[in-house]
């Protein structure tokens, strides 16, 4: 097998891989082998027909894409090792030549790693991060675990009021007629949570239990059933119960309730100290994000774009197997939010285009600072592997292979690199804006 590598223009390269006559002589007779079952010639029974004669009956060519499916992965790869180019993308493949006595030969047109210049990365400035817990923030979460050990009683004197959990029958129309997936029955739904279509379930409060209600809604122009877009409604909806949350009082047995504390002060003492942790961490993840930033502002580099349709490919790809673990497939989640593969590649385009620029400057901060990985720390790496995994760190060694542990030291020196230049960044406190004073309006004195 033999490459040639011609370089294209904005990072691009073809490769052109030529596989020997033997071998492609060898993939039409397994494809053949594969294939001869499948295929009917007058004469023979099913399977027996000879290669010349379903070759002479179908054309000579009957087996050839089945043969270039099974030789281009494997000759592609043979190509990416033997070329020496770093390959940031998936090929473009195109067959040149395919005829049995001749060489099989196709291209793949991929992107080329691109070079990074680096601007500045020592000493990169950023703001400091406000890491002072206020009273208001303290109120704020204890409120919210206020919320979250609320009793829900069922009130039965009252009409519904916001905040109220309700469980409803309801049937919509428009212009008289009943529309499908328009009916619920038993339906919990609570007041404020905007669960339902702008104005419904505020056209709810005041309505009392077990007497119908005609609650007057228009659908929004961007609503995703497309048939009900723009479109009044009306629903006929019965409240059959209502619940209210109660609260529990803010006091030492709240605190008691719901931490290791016996009084609210000691209570409230230990929320600001989390929350000051919590910010903190934050701090340390926007300091990171925003010298990055900084580096990635300051080099050139030019992303081809094959390689950054390949990274939005496998973050849509991430998500699906993310969604798919959740039991939802990827169909069933476009059809919910009436999404496009193309509009999800175009979703994630500023995160693939940011994600690939911060690995790019970060293996050129390794490279300028000559980082290098040890044995000790590749093997540290391997025992946090195989905890995750529960597999001996040997064993984890072994799965990964040549390829893998290149990978694995690549990250290692990339975590070094973005330690070294968070440590070497520098911090500026947010300048305070002073409200203006305003200018008293300019007057000139006009000669008489």
């Amino acid at each position: 097998m033999s490459v040639q590598v011609e370089k294209l223009d904005k990072g691009m390269a073809k490769l052109t891989i030529e596989v020997p006559a033997e071998e492609l002589e060898k993939a039409i007779e397994s494809a053949y082998q594969k294939n001869r079952n499948r295929i009917n010639i007058p004469g023979f029974r099913k399977g027996k027909a000879p290669r010349k004669m379903i070759e002479q009956m179908y054309g000579k060519g009957v087996f050839y894409e089945d043969a270039a499916n099974a030789l281009i992965p494997t000759a592609y790869e043979k190509a990416v090792d033997e070329c020496g180019e770093d390959i940031v993308s998936s090929p473009k493949v195109d067959v040149v030549q395919i005829e049995g006595g001749k060489p099989f030969i196709f291209t793949a047109e991929v992107a080329l790693k691109p070079e990074v210049t680096l601007g500045k990365y020592k000493g990169v400035s950023v703001d400091a991060a406000d890491l002072s817990v206020t009273d208001a923030e303290v109120d704020e979460f204890i409120e919210k675990e206020r919320d979250s050990n609320a009793r829900t009683v069922t009130v039965e004197d009252r009409p519904v009021k916001d905040g109220d959990i309700t469980v409803l029958d309801f049937e919509g129309f428009v212009d008289g007629v009943a529309f499908e997936g328009g009916k619920g029955e038993n339906h919990s739904l609570t007041i404020g949570s905007g669960q339902f279509i702008p104005g419904f379930e505020e056209a709810l409060i005041g309505a009392e239990l077990n007497k119908e209600v005609d609650v007057n809604v228009t659908f929004p122009e961007d609503y995703q059933e497309k048939s009900l877009a723009g479109k009044a409604a009306v629903f006929k909806c019965t409240v059959k119960e209502i619940k209210e949350k109660q609260l529990p009082e803010l006091d030492d047995d709240f605190a008691a309730d719901v931490s290791e504390f016996d009084t609210m002060a000691e209570y409230k003492e230990d929320v600001k100290k989390k929350l000051g942790e919590r910010k903190a961490e934050a701090a340390k993840d926007a300091k990171e994000e925003a010298v990055i930033n900084a580096i990635i502002e300051d080099a050139k580099m030019e992303i081809p774009d094959a390689m950054l349709e390949t990274q939005q490919r496998q973050m849509v790809e991430e998500f699906a197997q993310r969604i798919q673990a959740q039991g939802l497939t990827m169909e069933q989640y476009m059809q919910f939010t009436g999404l496009t593969s193309a509009a999800m590649m175009d979703q994630v385009k500023p995160q693939a285009l940011m994600r690939i620029q911060s690995r790019l400057v970060l293996e050129a901060v390794a490279a300028a600072e000559k980082f290098e990985v040890t044995d000790e720390e590749f093997e540290d790496e391997l025992k946090v592997m195989g905890e995750a995994y529960q597999l001996e760190p040997e064993k984890v060694k072994e799965l990964l292979g040549e390829s893998g542990a290149k990978q694995v030291k690549e990250d290692i020196c990339i975590k070094k690199a973005v330690e070294f230049v968070v440590e070497n960044a520098k911090e500026t406190k947010p300048k305070k804006t002073r409200a203006k004073k305003a200018k008293e309006p300019e007057t000139k004195e006009t000669e008489e």
